[in-house]
């Protein structure tokens, strides 16, 4: 287990005493993929929280699209806001149950409805798949408004590592296409640049989570072909995106000790210049996924309930924003 010497002390202790098993993608052939998502798929995950209640959705169209949702029980009738959320993964992995606690949580605590995406994974589907069928979703939920029991003028969108960078361009898209109007992105510890080469991207070669080998893999099995060249879009790397203006107001955050600490920084830094508002949260000895590894510790229960708090005063009123403008072209 890597050891940095910044990592938060009660973290330190309960990585050294039950070490998460690692996730290695570097090396390994996209054919064997399909094995680790079900291995993974089989290992035991939290459940929602009792009093969510969960309902499994397929969208109409041309492609398969799954989306799970989670409302709360006492909301009865109630028009709630709602939270479009977006899994992490490294765009090779993962499914909407990894989050079921997560989400159930922002559900109760923020008093909202979540509607959780199962987007088609690369390599097997490369960009643009994974961050249209976001998008879709996100139409979807606008358009379902009546029968979800939601306010479409209280729709954020955000999402988690792979997920926060998929929000962040869904964002983009919902802007560049005319809606629908998301009023919050909620980002945590996005994914947002295909270049690795920021300090923090070069500097965690090995880390506790999410090392710079396997992000390096999953932005291959994203990009195929466009990988390194200056013809990825911004829809597929939000960092490449010229012009930020227009954007919901965004939280961000992301850990010390981790490959995306730089670019989310740099993100938050040009939504600020580019008239987004903007509160960018950098946890000090964290890692990559920390709330979710260690839920229970000091640290982790701190970003926890700060998230539930920007939720709630995100999604407690609907927002204004300036007239939209478009993303410009790929830097």
């Amino acid at each position: 287990m890597p050891h940095h010497p910044n990592l938060d002390a009660e973290m330190a202790a309960a990585l050294a005493a039950d070490p998460p098993p690692p996730t290695v993608l570097d090396g390994l052939p996209y054919e064997e993929l399909a094995a680790l998502r079900a291995e993974r798929a089989a290992q035991p995950v939290a459940p929602p929280a009792d009093g969510v209640v969960v309902t499994d959705h397929r969208l109409p169209g041309p492609t398969p699209l799954r989306v799970r949702t989670y409302r709360p029980r006492t909301a009865g009738s109630d028009t709630l806001p709602c939270l479009v959320w977006l899994h992490g993964g490294g765009m090779v992995l993962g499914s909407p149950e990894m989050d079921d606690a997560r989400v159930s949580a922002y559900a109760l605590e923020a008093a909202c409805s979540v509607v959780s995406v199962d987007y088609r994974l690369a390599p097997e589907h490369p960009y643009p798949a994974p961050v249209e069928d976001c998008y879709r979703a996100l139409r979807w939920t606008a358009d379902q408004a009546e029968l979800l029991r939601i306010d479409a003028g209280r729709l954020a969108i955000g999402g988690i590592s792979a997920g926060g960078g998929l929000a962040a361009a869904t964002a983009l898209l919902a802007r560049d296409r005319g809606g629908p109007e998301p009023v919050f992105q909620f980002l945590l510890c996005p994914m947002l640049d295909d270049h690795n080469s920021t300090g923090s991207s070069r500097e965690f070669a090995e880390a506790v989570t999410w090392p710079r080998a396997n992000n390096l893999y999953g932005w291959a099995a994203l990009l195929g072909p466009l990988t390194g060249s200056e013809e990825v879009p911004p829809y597929a790397a939000p960092a490449r995106a010229t012009d930020l203006s227009g954007l919901p107001p965004a939280y961000v955050d992301v850990g010390e000790l981790e490959v995306f600490r730089d670019e989310c920084a740099r993100y938050a830094l040009r939504l600020i210049e580019a008239g987004v508002s903007t509160e960018f949260h950098l946890w000090p000895g964290a890692f990559h996924g920390f709330d979710g590894v260690l839920p229970h510790l000091t640290l982790p229960r701190r970003a926890a309930r700060e998230q539930i708090a920007v939720l709630r005063r995100a999604l407690g009123k609907a927002s204004s924003r300036p007239e939209s403008r478009g993303s410009g072209a790929p830097s």
